[in-house]
């Protein structure tokens, strides 16, 4: 199993955002140092869940700063991004990486619905939207003359330049936020990434996953290689003790969240207008947002012992978030430091002694 770092940093202000940018590119070269598999970006606008906000142009920055780690995206918001512009940044980021991007797409949020509004896009259009420009960057990429003309861009280019490093094009993955997603990708027999889920949601999503493919007359072997480019999504907190991780973690996790809701609330106050029915102020968290459903926190034994079932799951790897809300760099740097020389080893042990 694959691990990797989630570079998902909170910045509450302003005035916050240059230090957090900071911290987040010495986080990126400390995860890279450290020996992991990938480092992932997101992608979100105008509230400062993401301080660097641009997952394409932070991307390009990592790839001159790091040396081996791929370079994620989870997820770069497709309906918000020119397919001729976004295959030609790929291209070059693919130059400048050697070949370690992992292109993860999707529509784009399925819950600020300011992020949308600021580019001027329908949000009810956005699935829609993203099949087009997916197919346009594909085509882009085949490096010769090309035209097309859809109900959302109308093109004509001579050539893209660069052409791509990786050949025929960069890897590609997308994002599944729910059952009904998950089971498109699949029935395409591609490989997916998940969203936070608990362990029960997810192993039940991977064997409805596996029994998909299997549907579509791959055999086993094929089933398991798939499976093993599946990515799932898990915020982790690792310390020396359980009792140290409870009083660090989940008052993170926990601020974390409310950051997340506050700008979705204030626009729904203000427009009255949201992407999905807004909850009352004391509803309960959804699932995600919950400590028992959330987050994967304690000493480095009760945190493998938390993660093995995903590695007896067979999926291939975990994007790990780290740096939990508006935590301290150094906090998330040694959790991310005891996960390498603690819980990975002790996942390693387990996966041999299950093989």
């Amino acid at each position: 199993m694959k691990f990797s770092n989630f570079l998902f940093p909170d910045s509450l202000t302003a005035a916050d955002d240059g230090r957090v940018i900071d911290e987040t590119m010495q986080e990126a070269r400390l995860t890279d140092e450290l020996g992991y598999d990938a480092i992932w970006l997101a992608e979100h606008h105008f509230d400062g869940i993401v301080a660097y906000v641009d997952p394409i142009a932070f991307a390009a920055a990592l790839a001159v700063a790091t040396k081996q780690a791929k370079i994620g995206f989870a997820v770069a918001q497709m309906a918000l991004h020119h397919p001729v512009r976004f295959a030609e940044q790929i291209a070059l980021i693919d130059h400048l990486s050697k070949g370690r991007l992992i292109v993860g797409l999707g529509r784009g949020t399925a819950y600020n619905i300011y992020d949308y509004q600021g580019y001027g896009i329908d949000h009810t259009k956005a699935q829609e939207i993203f099949e087009e420009a997916e197919a346009v960057m594909f085509e882009a990429w085949k490096g010769r003359p090309m035209q097309h003309k859809g109900p959302h861009f109308s093109v004509r280019l001579p050539e893209l330049r660069p052409g791509t490093y990786t050949k025929p094009h960069p890897y590609v993955i997308r994002a599944a936020a729910s059952e009904h997603g998950m089971l498109e990708i699949a029935g395409h027999g591609k490989p997916f990434m998940m969203n936070v889920q608990n362990n029960a949601t997810t192993l039940a999503r991977m064997a409805l996953y596996k029994q998909t493919l299997r549907g579509l007359g791959l055999d086993e072997a094929t089933v398991a290689a798939r499976t093993a480019e599946c990515w799932v999504w898990r915020n982790v907190y690792v310390a020396d003790t359980d009792a140290e991780a409870e009083r660090v973690a989940v008052p993170a996790f926990i601020k974390m969240h409310e950051h997340r809701v506050a700008m979705r609330q204030r626009i729904y106050e203000e427009q009255g207008v949201s992407i999905l029915p807004m909850p009352a102020r004391d509803a309960p968290p959804p699932p995600h947002a919950s400590i028992e459903n959330g987050l994967v926190h304690g000493s480095p034994a009760t945190v493998a012992e938390k993660l093995a079932p995903l590695a007896k799951a067979g999926i291939g790897g975990v994007i790990i978030q780290f740096r939990l809300g508006t935590m301290p760099y150094e906090q998330a740097a040694r959790s991310l430091t005891l996960f390498r020389d603690k819980v990975i080893p002790a996942l390693a042990t387990q996966e041999t002694v299950a093989a």
